[in-house]
């Protein structure tokens, strides 16, 4: 016999005995078909059992998202390429819900809302795959909001402070900078032990890259994760990118971590979801926007919160973006997300045309959480500073007029300008709650008064590298003491001192 005929016997010895201990299996699979497929949208027949919010899955790998449940079909959300999808091409069922990846190894990546890697580093490692759809914790499960979360922003941690576990709004016009005070925030926390989450929706890749950059430049990456829907990404993406990044900062906050999430924007959030729903023929209603459109932010912001310790003690901190036109905070989605959030920070046009840098215009920026988040040297220094700052905003408006005024007057107008000359900062310029408290103490001291405003920068420097001097008082202010007089006394001294070369 030659060689090949018992290879050949071999060969089919080992097939038989495959076949012997191998049977097939019948599995049963829902099959339907696409009757229609349009911008970012799908209609799909034959599977009646169908559930909503499930996956399924199209030729070539693509996955879309039941969206839209009637009598006629399935209306099915795309969440990927669907430009070689045709009526008549099968559809599977997948009997899961969309999910994401969380875990430490997400830390310092670009992802996308379904949980794979943008940025070309590589596979991304995860701990497990969680769903997007979390019911948000009970309230027994909640403590109070009482520890501050520090943006390295004066006027923000001074005058509108932010808690850990708090939802605070940022809204403005397009061009007043609140990617800016978002990113600011992200890069004051590199020793806070706070960890981030950005999250881009809608934006276009050079935005989404220079965020990235600067992020990366700061050493802010380390500990953050930046979670992309662009925006010549299907709508669905846009819509599912926030629960996404709410599910990968869940999964820290469970671990007994602080996390900060930062939704840019919810804008564009809810015109995505807007797009899919008249896309699908759902009734409009103000604004055409659908009549649940509160409902999918509210269930969104609620899931921030800071847990009880048999939660796992961490906190969620909520920083959602919004944009506005020609500064209508009345329109439909600012209302909704005011009446949800916890404050807002309001940046207007008018102060950033004039290069008052953060344009945050304190009358009408608020946070509802207030001095409960916030070190008790801020109370001590602050004091009435945001109300006495907005009676300074009007009578400079009413000084305008020519009128004569009297020296008390005259000296109200001069601490006020000194002021917002201290609260002015530039990006990337943080400060520390020990140099904020004291330039705040300096310039309520009235310090500043014979200052010239051009001096002003020059002059805040100097005090705080005055606070070298003054290490034990400075300890307890980051310990969170409160200040007693001789504590006050002995900062307005070391500020005094080390403005005399410049007066």
């Amino acid at each position: 016999m030659s060689s090949y005929s018992i290879l050949l016997d071999e060969t089919l010895q080992v097939l038989r005995q495959t076949m012997a201990t191998m049977g097939p299996q019948l599995l049963l699979q829902q099959v339907g078909k696409i009757v229609y497929v349009g911008r970012g949208i799908a209609r799909v027949q034959g599977l009646d059992t169908v559930r909503s919010e499930e996956l399924l899955a199209f030729p070539g790998g693509v996955l879309g998202l039941a969206f839209d449940i009637d009598s006629r079909g399935i209306g099915v959300a795309m969440l990927g390429d669907y430009d070689a999808l045709h009526a008549g091409d099968e559809v599977v069922r997948t009997d899961r819900v969309l999910d994401v990846a969380v875990g430490e190894g997400l830390l310092g990546r670009v992802v996308d809302p379904l949980g794979q890697a943008r940025d070309g580093a590589g596979p991304l490692p995860y701990h497990e795959r969680r769903p997007l759809e979390r019911s948000a914790p009970a309230i027994m499960e909640r403590l109070p909001v009482s520890e501050p979360l520090f943006t390295g922003i004066k006027v923000i941690d001074a005058l509108v402070p932010i808690g850990r576990g708090q939802r605070e709004l940022i809204l403005g016009d397009r061009q007043t900078g609140k990617t800016a005070v978002a990113v600011d925030t992200i890069i004051n926390q590199h020793d806070k032990g706070v960890l981030c989450v950005y999250c881009a929706i809608g934006q276009r890749a050079s935005s989404v890259a220079s965020v990235v950059a600067q992020l990366r430049e700061k050493g802010a990456m380390d500990y953050t994760v930046v979670v992309v829907a662009e925006g010549d990404d299907p709508p669905g993406q846009q819509y599912i990118a926030p629960y996404a990044a709410t599910t990968i900062a869940e999964y820290f906050m469970e671990q007994g971590r602080d996390v900060l999430v930062v939704y840019d924007d919810l804008t564009r959030h809810a015109r995505a979801y807007r797009e899919l729903s008249l896309l699908l023929r759902r009734p409009p209603g103000r604004e055409a926007f659908p009549g649940d459109i509160f409902y999918i932010h509210s269930r969104l912001l609620e899931r921030a919160t800071r847990l009880k310790e048999q939660g796992g003690g961490g906190s969620l901190t909520a920083l959602p973006i919004i944009e506005t036109e020609a500064q209508n905070l009345a329109a439909y989605i600012p209302t909704n997300l005011i009446s949800i959030t916890d404050g807002q920070i309001y940046l207007s046009p008018g102060l950033f045309q004039k290069g008052q840098l953060p344009a945050v215009d304190i009358t009408r920026s608020v946070s509802r959480v207030g001095g409960k988040a916030q070190l008790p040297a801020y109370r001590a220094v602050v004091g009435d500073l945001r109300l006495a700052y907005a009676q300074f905003t009007e009578l400079e408006a009413f000084s305008r007029f020519g009128t004569r005024l009297d020296d008390a007057t005259r000296q109200l107008l001069n601490r006020g300008r000194r002021v917002r000359a201290v609260l002015k900062q530039g990006q990337c310029a943080s400060r520390t709650a020990v140099e904020q408290v004291m330039v705040l103490h300096a310039v309520n001291c009235g310090l500043f008064d014979e200052i010239a405003e051009s001096d002003m920068a020059r002059a805040e420097n100097q005090v705080c590298e005055a606070l070298a001097l003054l290490p034990e008082i400075s300890a307890r202010i980051e310990g969170g003491e409160k200040l007693e007089e001789d504590d006050l006394r002995a900062l307005q001294k070391i500020a005094a001192d080390s403005l005399k070369e410049i007066l």
